[in-house]
């Protein structure tokens, strides 16, 4: 079987399944718990896969906006700058859903809600609810997490 991802939303976990072996990050999902709706602040749940993969070659802390390199790399000062920012960084994996009417089409699309696995500040916490709706990971983790993913890997996002 192809590597795929589960996501558990109560372990606040992402777990990589491969060649019979699991290895598992702690990542932060959202505050908002989950949920499939546009403008929940949720995360959405279903199985989803890998659209794109984006940010290749990036330093580490690159600052992502829109999907594309601001040429800032993430600092403290960077942050007491533009303390509103909901920070970005490093490498994004961008979800889609696979389920009509669940997680894609209509006012549950998880790729239009733009719904990424994307890097946090070192400062930001992981292993407890705080985001969005977006999985947040510690950047060294996703930096090895983005060398064994390529675009349509599976994941399945559970509660």
């Amino acid at each position: 079987m192809p590597l795929w991802l589960h996501v558990s939303l109560a372990q606040q976990r992402l777990s990589v399944h491969a060649d019979g072996r699991v290895w598992s990050y702690p990542v932060s999902t959202a505050l908002a718990g989950a949920g499939e709706r546009n403008g929940s602040g949720c995360t959405p749940r279903g199985r989803h896969y890998i659209r794109a993969c984006i940010g290749a070659g990036a330093p580490t802390g690159a600052v992502f906006r829109g999907r594309r390199p601001t040429g800032e790399i993430y600092s403290p000062e960077l942050a007491a700058r533009y303390p509103e920012r909901d920070w970005i960084l490093t490498r994004i994996l961008w979800l889609c859903g696979l389920e009509p009417g669940f997680n894609r089409g209509g006012d549950v699309d998880t790729q239009r809600r733009y719904i990424y696995i994307h890097g946090t500040p070192d400062t930001e916490p992981v292993g407890i609810p705080l985001s969005h709706g977006c999985i947040r990971m510690r950047n060294t983790d996703l930096l090895e997490l983005f060398e064994q993913v390529v675009p349509g890997t599976r994941i399945l996002i559970e509660e």
